[in-house]
C-alpha cells in the first residue's frame, strides 16, 4: 500500500454511508415523483378521453416506476441506517421516522392503486364529472398528505428531538 493512500473505511462506517446516501437519493426521487403526481393530477389536460388517458397512464408510469421503488429504498435504507448506528437504536425520533416512513410506504401503495384505476376515471370523464373531481380530489389530498409526512421525516432527521419512553 502506497503511503500516501488514504486508510480504508472500517466496514461498519461503510454500510452506515451507503445506507445514508441511499436514503437521501431515494428520498429526492419521491420527492420529486409526488412533485409530478401532483403536477398531472391537477393540471392534466381534460379536454378529450384520449388525453385524459395519457396523462392518467404517464401518472401510473411515474407511481409504478418511481413513487414505489424510491419509497421502497427509502424505508429499508432507512431501517438499514437504524441497524447499522447504535445511536439511532436509542433515539426516540429514528424509531417515529421509521413509523412515519412504514405509514408513507402504505399511502404510497393506495396512490399507486388510483394510478391504475384508468377505467374508473375513464368512464367518470364521460359519465360522471363530479365523480372524476372527486376522485381526483381524493388521490390530490392523499398526495398532499404524502408530502406533509415526508417533510416531518425531514424535520425529524434534521430536529433530532429527545423523544424517550420510559416504562414503569
Amino acid at each position: 500500500m502506497a503511503a500516501d493512500a488514504p486508510p480504508a473505511l472500517p466496514a461498519r462506517r461503510l454500510w452506515r454511508m451507503a445506507a445514508k446516501v441511499l436514503h437521501e437519493l431515494a428520498s429526492i426521487g419521491f420527492g420529486g415523483g409526488l412533485a409530478a403526481c401532483l403536477f398531472i393530477n391537477g393540471l392534466a389536460d381534460r379536454g378529450t378521453p384520449e388525453t385524459f388517458a395519457t396523462a392518467r397512464e404517464a401518472f401510473a408510469a411515474i407511481a409504478n416506476y418511481l413513487l414505489v421503488p424510491s419509497m421502497a429504498v427509502v424505508v429499508v435504507s432507512g431501517l438499514l441506517a437504524i441497524a447499522a448506528t447504535r445511536g439511532y437504536m436509542d433515539a426516540g425520533w429514528a424509531w417515529l421516522k421509521a413509523l412515519l416512513g412504514i405509514t408513507v410506504f402504505e399511502a404510497t401503495l393506495m396512490v399507486v392503486g388510483s394510478g391504475g384505476r384508468h377505467a374508473e376515471m375513464l368512464a367518470a370523464f364521460t359519465a360522471d364529472p363530479v365523480a372524476l373531481q372527486a376522485l381526483l380530489r381524493s388521490e390530490r389530498n392523499t398526495l398532499w398528505l404524502l408530502i406533509a409526512l415526508s417533510a416531518v421525516n425531514v424535520v425529524l432527521a434534521v430536529w433530532r428531538p429527545r423523544l424517550t419512553w420510559r416504562v414503569r
